[in-house]
């Protein structure tokens, strides 16, 4: 009987256990993406963008045979599985709150007809390295060495060729797939990144441990979209990395977005609300002027050229350095004294990357208030930040063109009176 394959977070053909699910009782597949309104309304559009360019690129590699339909999930995957008379529906896991209550709603509405998850877009999947007891960690460094111990499988061997695809002309509800005209930084879909993930092997992975916090060097692998849409599995970036620091420093962060996405597996309310539960006191500003402040922020117009660097560079290309994220961050919750969330929507609406677990956990790491977080007392000062890693200020000069301008704002806060108010805040609930 034919089965359904549902492309999510999974936007790739190569290393996809769900496929070789979906195709293993040597029936028909019809291969679909659903184009769900929610998510749509809550993407930026360069994200968006990104989306639309990978399923192209998907389509092309499945030679057009790829069903693109717009509407509630639980509606037209029951819909399209009754249209080809599916025996089963295949996803990868999908660990995120929404995407948990989502599949909740498909797999009642599916009645009879079995939602098969298969894999995940981790290299340990939320919930298998936990403690001895089975507790969830809470730390990072104690999560990162049960997480090698567990080990992970090596790449799926899965391509085109191991299912029988069903015309997508065949089944009514088809649409479209959107262009929105944006002309990203990086191209998208499964072919970009193997030829990207290739090229930061070749040329950047020995330097990565040394140079990685350098915003001025071309020195990451600029990989987190494409591990955000699943155009390629960590599983297959992880079977390139050899023992070398650059090597283990790369796998390091590989275990980071694990570990944030079973954080947030664990404590779903964390998506919002502060993971440790005691920073809900603190004190954080919420009126006009802090309205004005933020849209300097936003803007790049805060007087402090690292931190304006990094917010023109998301503005204008959907993209951040790490460094200058940690640094941006900071300087919102420290400086500016605004609840991290403001910051986290700004990131999720801007992103190509915009990643729930991710984005979410990252501004709590900055703001204190998550798990293994930077300690309340740690505020980055942006002048020496940047003087350390952007030591001949080209990465600001690529970014803020203007900065010895005459209408180059002045700084809009002094560092070291609000790096004392954000201490006598925190003190206040320590």
């Amino acid at each position: 009987m034919p089965t359904l394959l549902w492309f999510r977070r999974d936007l790739r053909l190569s290393d996809l256990p769900a496929l070789l699910d979906a195709a293993a009782p040597d029936g028909e597949v019809l291969a679909c993406y659903v184009l769900d309104p929610r998510l749509e309304a809550s993407s930026g559009q360069r994200r968006l963008q990104y989306l639309y360019d990978t399923l192209r690129d998907l389509r092309d590699s499945l030679d057009g045979r790829l069903h693109v339909s717009r509407g509630r999930p639980e509606k037209r995957i029951p819909a399209l599985a009754k249209a080809i008379g599916a025996a089963s529906v295949h996803v990868s896991g999908d660990y995120a709150p929404f995407g948990r209550r989502r599949d909740d709603a498909v797999r009642e509405a599916l009645g009879d007809t079995p939602l098969e998850a298969t894999g995940s877009p981790y290299l340990v999947s939320p919930g298998r390295a936990t403690k001895d007891d089975g507790t969830p960690y809470k730390v990072f460094t104690p999560y990162f060495s049960a997480w090698r111990r567990h080990g992970w499988r090596k790449p799926a061997s899965s391509g085109p060729k191991s299912a029988q695809w069903i015309d997508p002309e065949d089944v009514p509800g088809a649409v479209a797939i959107p262009d929105l005209g944006i002309e990203l930084e990086l191209p998208a879909g499964e072919t970009a990144a193997r030829r990207q993930w290739k090229s930061f092997v070749q040329k950047q992975l020995d330097g990565y441990a040394d140079n990685r916090n350098r915003p001025d060097l071309p020195a990451t692998s600029r990989m987190s979209a494409h591990l955000k849409f699943g155009t390629i599995h960590p599983r297959t970036m992880a079977a390139d990395l050899g023992t070398g620091a650059g090597a283990q420093a790369y796998l390091r962060e590989l275990a980071f977005r694990d570990f944030y996405a079973a954080v947030l597996n664990e404590w779903p309310n964390s998506a919002w609300w502060n993971w440790n539960s005691s920073f809900d006191k603190i004190a954080v500003d919420t009126d006009k002027d802090a309205q004005a402040l933020f849209d300097a922020w936003k803007a790049g117009r805060t007087g402090f050229p690292i931190v304006d660097a990094g917010m023109r560079q998301l503005a204008q290309t959907g993209f951040m350095h790490n460094r200058v994220r940690m640094i941006v961050a900071s300087f919102l919750v420290k400086d500016l004294h605004l609840p991290w969330q403001w910051g986290a929507r700004w990131f999720l609406d801007q992103l190509v990357d915009g990643d729930m677990a991710n984005n979410q956990h990252g501004w709590q790491w900055a703001a204190g208030c998550g798990t293994d977080a930077a300690p309340y007392f740690r505020v980055f000062n942006p002048t020496t930040q940047g003087e350390k890693f952007d030591p001949n200020g080209d990465y600001v000069r690529r970014w803020v063109p203007d900065v010895d301008d005459d209408d180059y704002p002045e700084p809009i806060v002094d560092h070291k009176a609000e790096r004392a108010e954000a201490l006598r805040r925190y003190g206040e609930i320590t």
